[in-house]
C-alpha cells in the first residue's frame, strides 16, 4: 500500500504531536507516527510527570497550532525565576537573585504545564484537523530519499511519498540514522528525579532553583492541588544520589527534599511517584538532509535548566513554518531543508554550549567553586543591563534598544 502527503512526522512526543497540529493547522496534509501510544492521564503506568515550562515566543507557535485555548486554563504562569544559592557550609540560602519579566516585558516569562496533559490537549486539537492523521502502534522503518520525495516505509509495511519527513524521534533517532548523520554527546553521570509536591507557602508565580551540589533542585509552579499550593520538581544529581533518593521511604525522602529545597516553600510534601530521567547534551552534526529536517531531541539534548529544551524544539518548529509557508507547493525543496540548518544549527550550538557550562557550575562540589559561582551570579545579576540581557537571551528575545540605556 502506498500513501502520499506532504509532510510526514516520525515522533508523537509533545514535540511531534506539537508540529503536527502547526503544520496541520497551517494548511499542510500530515502524516505523524509513533510505535508507543501517549499516556495522557497523571495516575497511569509510563505517564510522563515532568512539566514544560513555555516560553514567550512558544506561545505564539502554540496559539498558530490551536493549542494555546486549550492549553491556557491549566497553565500557571512564571513572572519571576529565582536563583538560590546555598552553596554555603549548610543547605539554607545564603545568596537569592530574583529576575522578573516585568524588567523586560509586560507578560511573564512563561507558562507551566504537565507534559501528559499536554499530550491529553494535542491528541484532542488533531482529533479537529481533518487534514492530520495519526497513526499509534506504527512507527518509522526506513526512507529512501530522492530529489522530488521522500519515501518512507512504515512498521507496518505501508510506504508512504512525503514531500518532507521531519525527524521528532527522540535522541535515538531513527530518522537521523537513516540519514547517516552523527551527533555528539556530553555525559555528566547525572539523572534527575521528577514528581509533584504540595506546600504551605504560595508560590506566587515564583520559579525557584536552588543551586548546591551535584546539579539544581529546581520548583516550577503549578496550579493548586486539592486546595493547596504546587510545585513540579525536577531534582538533578549524580547517578548514584539520585538511586538513594528514590529508594527513601516517603518520610524521608520528604525531609531530605525539604532540606535541599533551602525550605524556601516550607515542608515539601510528596504528591506523586517519583520517575528518573538520565541527564546528558548532544547535538546533531547537521539538523536536515535530503527532503527531510531533525528537530527537538533528534537534533539536541540539553540538562533541563532555564527552561530551554522544547522551548528550543518549538523554535526548530517556528523557523520550519517560516521557510515552509513560503514554499507550500513542495515544503522539502533544498530552499527549506537547508535553510532550515543554516539558521537552526548555529543558534542550537551556543545554547547547547552555554547550558552545558551552567550544568558543569551547578554540580560544583568543592567549597572555593561554589564560593565562585556565588560570586559570579551576583556579579551578573548587580547591573540591570546585564540583567536584561541575560533574560531577554534565555527567552530568545533580541536585545530591545528601548532598555539598553537603562541603569
Amino acid at each position: 500500500m502506498r500513501e502520499t502527503t506532504d509532510i510526514l512526522i516520525s515522533g508523537g512526543g509533545v514535540a511531534g504531536l506539537t508540529a503536527a497540529c502547526a503544520l496541520g493547522s497551517a494548511g499542510f496534509r500530515v502524516i505523524c507516527v509513533d510505535p508507543t501510544p501517549p499516556v495522557t492521564e497523571a495516575a497511569d503506568a509510563g505517564a510522563d510527570l515532568r512539566t514544560t515550562a513555555f516560553l514567550q515566543p512558544s506561545r505564539r507557535v502554540l496559539e498558530g497550532a490551536g493549542l494555546w485555548t486549550r492549553l491556557a486554563p491549566h497553565a500557571a504562569p512564571l513572572q519571576v525565576m529565582r536563583i538560590i544559592d546555598a552553596g554555603g557550609e549548610t543547605t539554607e540560602a545564603r545568596l537569592t537573585k530574583e529576575f522578573d519579566a516585568a524588567d523586560i516585558s509586560d507578560a511573564p516569562f512563561g507558562w507551566n504545564l504537565p507534559n501528559w496533559l499536554l499530550r491529553r490537549e494535542m491528541l484532542g486539537r488533531i482529533a479537529e484537523l481533518p487534514n492530520v492523521s495519526l497513526r499509534i502502534g506504527i512507527g518509522f522503518d526506513r526512507m529512501l530519499t530522492r530529489e522530488t520525495e521522500a519515501l518512507v516505509t512504515l512498521s507496518d509495511g505501508t510506504t508512504v511519498s512525503a514531500r518532507l519527513v521531519i525527524g521528532a524521534d527522540g535522541r535515538d533517532s531513527p530518522v537521523r540514522e537513516a540519514l547517516g548523520i552523527a551527533a555528539r554527546t556530553f555525559r555528566y553521570g547525572q539523572k534527575a528525579l521528577a514528581f509533584a509536591v504540595t506546600h504551605p507557602i504560595p508560590h506566587a508565580n515564583v520559579s525557584t532553583e536552588v543551586h548546591r551540589s551535584g546539579g539544581p533542585f529546581t520548583l516550577v509552579p503549578l496550579p493548586d492541588r486539592d486546595g493547596q499550593p504546587a510545585s513540579a520538581v525536577v531534582w538533578m544529581e549524580r547517578g548514584d544520589e539520585i538511586a538513594r533518593l528514590a529508594a527513601l521511604p516517603e518520610p524521608e525522602f520528604e525531609a531530605e527534599m525539604t532540606a535541599r529545597s533551602s525550605g524556601v516553600l516550607g515542608p515539601l510534601t510528596l504528591v506523586s511517584r517519583r520517575s528518573i530521567w538520565p541527564i546528558i547534551s548532544r547535538i546533531a552534526d547537521r539538523m536536515s538532509g535530503q527532503r527531510c529536517i531533525l528537530m527537538a531531541e533528534a537534533a539536541h539534548v540539553v540538562p533541563p535548566i532555564g527552561a530551554q529544551g522544547l522551548n528550543m524544539s518549538l523554535a526548530d518548529l517556528a523557523c520550519l513554518l517560516d521557510l515552509a509557508g513560503t514554499h507550500r507547493a513542495d515544503p522539502g525543496v533544498p530552499d527549506v531543508t537547508e535553510a532550515y540548518h543554516r539558521r537552526r544549527h548555529w543558534e542550537v550550538q551556543a545554547r547547547v554550549t552555554g547550558i552545558d557550562l551552567l550544568n558543569r557550575a551547578s554540580m560544583a562540589g568543592t567549597q572555593p567553586l561554589r564560593d565562585l559561582r556565588a560570586r559570579a551570579l551576583d556579579l551578573l545579576y548587580s547591573t540591570r543591563p546585564v540583567r536584561q540581557t541575560l533574560m531577554r537571551a534565555g527567552l530568545g528575545m533580541g536585545r530591545d534598544p528601548a532598555t539598553s540605556a537603562s541603569t
